[in-house]
């Protein structure tokens, strides 16, 4: 499914091509702001305020030796938006104009970054150059390891565990730039 605010001429006809697909128009005006989410669970309801939180990674904090690049920056915009609308420990792959790989909807917080790698090995998706956006902070220094052996050259990520000096170090020793955020979107 493709969704977007709208679409130049002859490109309907070119996504239609594929069989299946589906192509939708996003209206935002449509969308109703003050009105709660509200989910089904086993035996009651899961009520939430909508999450209208969309981060800029420019007023994150830079917390290790490199900063990132304008080029990251972008990518850390664009996947902060795709991690936002994926369940909850959300992680993706980006770059500033494409989705390479996502995990989310795990107990784990690193589970995702596996899930992802091995979705975008299998399919044969190169993350070299790519940013890691994480909807959850990274408890473990795992969490930078795997991302710069994936290819990652930057990571936007809540912060906030107890051993996030840990995390930082790891990301400087693979000379990855990481902000935290200090935003969760928890999306159940």
């Amino acid at each position: 499914m493709l969704i977007g605010p709208g679409y130049q001429p002859g490109v309907l006809e070119f996504l239609r091509k594929k069989k299946n697909r589906r192509v939708m128009r996003f209206h935002p005006e449509a969308v109703r702001r003050n009105e709660f989410d509200v989910k089904r669970v086993l035996g009651g309801l899961l009520v939430q305020t909508p999450d209208l939180a969309i981060e800029d990674p420019r007023e994150a904090k830079v917390v290790t030796r490199r900063a990132p690049t304008e080029a990251e920056l972008r990518a850390m915009a664009f996947g902060i938006k795709v991690c936002k609308h994926i369940k909850s420990n959300a992680i993706s792959f980006v770059t500033e104009d494409r989705t390479l790989a996502v995990g989310g909807g795990a107990t784990s917080r690193i589970d995702p970054v596996y899930a992802a790698r091995e979705k975008a090995g299998r399919l044969k998706v190169s993350l070299h150059g790519s940013v890691l956006v994480s909807e959850a902070l990274f408890p473990f220094p795992d969490g930078p390891t795997l991302a710069a052996e994936a290819g990652a050259t930057a990571i936007a990520q809540p912060g906030g565990a107890v051993r996030d000096n840990d995390v930082i170090e790891a990301a400087d020793k693979y000379g990855l730039a990481m902000v935290f955020t200090g935003v969760r979107h928890f999306r159940h």
